[in-house]
Formats: C-alpha cells, structure tokens, sequence
C-alpha cells in the first residue's frame, strides 16, 4: 500500500490535509492533463479543488510503489519524473515515465494490485489521493468520467507505442523519440514551451528507458549533439531544432490522444539518416 512509510519518508503533510500551495499545482496540473483529453467546463474542473491529497517529497531512485503491493491510493506526480520499471530486470529497464500531471497508477483504480516497480528518477513532488475521490468525481461528472478513462487509455497507447520504440527503431531514432514524447507531455500541462525542460533523466536513465548500453546511449546523446539538435548542460535539457528532431524520429503525436491543437508538435514524414549517423 502507499504511504508514507512506503515512501520512505514522512509527507509534508498527513494523508486528507494539504498546503494551498501544493493543492493549486495539483489542481493546475491535473487540470491541464484531463482538459487536454476531453471537453470539460469550469465546473468539471473546479470538482478538482476539493481533492484530498497528502504532498511527498520524494528522492531520487525511491521506490513509490513496488511489484505486488495493493494500494487504496493514486499518486498524481506534481514535480519531477517518475519511471515504471521492471522488477525481473537487473539492471532496472524502465517501461514508461511519467511527467508532471500524471496519475502514475491510475489502473489500481481497477486493480489495486501493481504489476512492477514505481520509481523516482530524481527528486520528485506527489499528492496522493484515495481512490475513492476519484470513483466520486467519476460518479458527479460524466464528462469527468470519460475524461479520466480516456486517460487510462492514452496510457496504454503510450505503452504499445514503446514497444515499437523498441522493436523497429535504430538507437539515434528511438532515443529522439523518447525526447519527442516527453517534450511533448510536458508542453501539455504548460511546460517546457520553450522547449528547455528539466532533464527527465540521466544518460543511464536513457538507457534503461531505450534498452541500450550506457554507452551506447552516451554515443547517441554526443550525435544528437553534433547534428545540433538538442543541448544537455547539467540537468538542463534544451532541444534547439524542434522540427529536425521530429523529422528524425518520425513522430506523431496522434496516438498522445490530445486534443486538436493542444500541442505544438506536428507530425513528419522520417527523414534519411546518414549511415555514419545511425547507430544500431
């Protein structure tokens, strides 16, 4: 089960209490997310301000949730990124991250039991709030409801688009695409607009998230470098040619489910990559 000794740490606050502070940016956040999904009025919206949340500090590499544990809680991540990854994997393959506005385990909804392991990729900020808020907020608002199942749904969209991130793509392309998707997530819920983003993980990270060496990643980070695509100083990411990372990567941002002109990417054809820049 979730919770604060789960977390490894005492929240902020108890469980049902929050700071106004950090129950805007929920609210802002989630708001964002669910508004980017389905048409939803003022009303349906402000439901959200009364959500009961306990904030958690988080540090780095901490597990949240791990393989197994049932839990009565969601976890909806306000700052940071977290990573779902797989706990038969030594050397901790990630299978999907979350970025701010995320409801990490929105499927225990449905199934309290959890099939892998919930991971902090560096500091992060989550409210976690009882599920029965939810089942609530689905039961007062129809458009809540299908806002909060195509959600669910976008989730599992992003998942099947990973395993072809996986399977059909060279290294320098699979890893644009990531930085392609997690870009755009972000611009959804109002950030990294300027397509300068708190970096969403290390060159390890990277690796683990594209089934590929250290070093292997490493090389394809220095070559996105040089084809001056994207700059990484410190834990600052900046993509500086938006349109050739999306040519590179081939990506389209249909199967995010956003709706129409949510966000500004826009799909493109894959351009041709020469052989010395394509790193199997």
């Amino acid at each position: 089960m979730l919770s604060a000794v789960h977390l490894g740490q005492s929240p902020t606050r108890a469980a049902g209490h929050r700071t106004s502070h950090a129950s805007r940016i929920a609210y802002s956040r989630l708001a964002d997310r669910l508004a980017s999904l389905a048409d939803l009025t003022a009303d349906d919206l402000d439901l959200l301000a009364n959500m009961p949340s306990g904030i958690a500090h988080v540090g780095a590499h901490q597990a949240i949730l791990r393989h197994g544990d049932e839990t009565t809680q969601c976890c909806l991540l306000l700052q940071g990124y977290l990573s779902w990854q797989n706990p038969e994997s030594a050397d901790g393959q990630i299978t999907s991250i979350c970025v701010a506005g995320d409801i990490a385990n929105l499927h225990t909804l449905h199934r309290p039991r959890v099939d892998g392991n919930l991971i902090a990729l560096g500091p992060a900020i989550v409210a976690l709030v009882p599920h029965r808020f939810f089942r609530e907020l689905a039961a007062r608002s129809p458009a809540m409801a299908h806002a909060l199942l195509l959600m669910l749904l976008a989730d599992h969209a992003i998942q099947r688009n990973w395993t072809v991130n996986l399977g059909s793509r060279d290294a320098l392309t699979r890893v644009a695409h990531l930085l392609c998707e997690i870009t755009t997530r972000l611009q959804t819920v109002g950030l990294a607009r300027d397509f300068k983003l708190s970096s969403p993980f290390t060159q390890s990270d990277i690796a683990a998230a594209c089934s590929m060496s250290p070093v292997h990643a490493n090389r394809t980070i220095q070559e996105l470098r040089r084809c001056n695509l994207l700059q990484w100083q410190g834990k600052t990411m900046t993509i500086t040619d938006w349109p050739g990372l999306v040519r590179l990567a081939g990506f389209d941002p249909a199967y995010l489910s956003m709706r129409s002109g949510e966000s500004d990417p826009r799909p493109a054809r894959p351009r041709a990559v020469p052989a010395d820049v394509a790193l199997a």
